[in-house]
């Protein structure tokens, strides 16, 4: 009753699920302050669509959230447009090297493969982090505080060249760890479908040394660009943007991070990160599940007689 075909997937599903699915993104996105590309990508996967179609619609819903974002941060003044252009440069860079490393991972046929390791080692990695560093969290808000005083400590960042003053950031540093880090989120966003936020965020705050307030606004500003033009670069170059599939999702998802704001306010930030990792890890190994199971169809090499 609900049946909707993907033209791009070319696989019909239910609008219901769909919506479903971008909703509870959208809830987890408004209650843990992420862009869940790094969560709609796995879940499309599980619903039997293309890893590729995932990777480039999934991205779509990152705009959508960004956008909103931003435009909130930039009212509060907690955007670094000199800092956000040199990571914009990168982000640009990043991601362009990415479609193209995607289009020859889809002329190989390794691009589902591909996609799907680096999701487990990603998700792993950061779900297994993220724990642990919320539980250590958690069993240190149960101990008296003890005042210290913090030391201002110049990392090697301050000795590389091409250094720019950055006044919204109060820094004085070097332009290309902004440049390295805007590329390297351009490539996840090519090859994964994911805003990278997750990763940028403590990157700058302890890379660049930028203030927590200043991060977030900027992280933003720099998320739009780069996600708009990879979903250009994946539609013109590789086909794979399924426009039906992106507005069932950016739909729900704007009705599910309307109540994920609200429900988010309610727990303290180390209970947050926790359940997070642990709805990371539950997804890495259900993805892990996925590849160990056997093919629905073998595939041989030899020549039919």
């Amino acid at each position: 009753m609900f049946e909707v075909y993907l033209p791009i997937a070319e696989l019909s599903v239910n609008l219901l699920v769909i919506v479903g699915i971008g909703a509870a993104v959208g809830f987890l996105s408004g209650m843990f302050g992420v862009g869940g590309g790094f969560l709609i990508t796995p879940l499309l996967i599980f619903m039997g669509i293309p890893p590729s179609v995932a990777v480039a619609t999934g991205v779509n819903q990152i705009v959508g959230a960004s956008v909103a974002g931003a435009v909130t941060q930039w009212r509060l003044g907690n955007v670094d447009l000199k800092m956000g252009f040199v990571l914009l440069a990168g982000g640009f860079t990043g991601s362009f090297a990415g479609v193209l490393l995607f289009r020859l991972l889809l002329e190989l046929g390794q691009a589902d493969l591909a996609i799907s390791v680096c999701y487990i080692i990603m998700l792993g990695t950061v779900g297994s982090l993220m724990l642990v560093e919320s539980l250590q969290a958690m069993r240190k808000s149960r101990q008296p505080v003890v005042l210290t005083r913090r030391r201002t400590q110049h990392n090697w960042i301050h000795g590389l060249p091409l250094k720019m003053r950055f006044h919204r950031s109060k820094l004085y540093i070097s332009a290309i760890p902004a440049f390295g880090i805007g590329a390297f989120v351009g490539i996840l966003a090519a090859v994964m479908g994911v805003g990278g936020g997750f990763l940028m965020v403590p990157a700058m705050i302890y890379l660049l040394r930028m203030p927590t307030n200043v991060v977030v606004g900027t992280s933003l500003f720099q998320i739009i660009f780069v996600a708009s033009g990879v979903t250009v670069m994946h539609a013109f170059l590789n086909q794979t943007v399924d426009v039906v599939l992106a507005l069932m999702l950016m739909l729900g998802g704007v009705l599910g991070v309307q109540y994920g704001g609200s429900a988010g306010r309610k727990l303290k930030g180390e209970q947050l990160r926790a359940l997070l990792a642990l709805l990371v890890l539950g997804v890495c190994v259900r993805l892990v599940i996925l590849q160990a199971l056997p093919p629905d169809e073998h595939f041989s090499l030899a020549r039919p007689l």
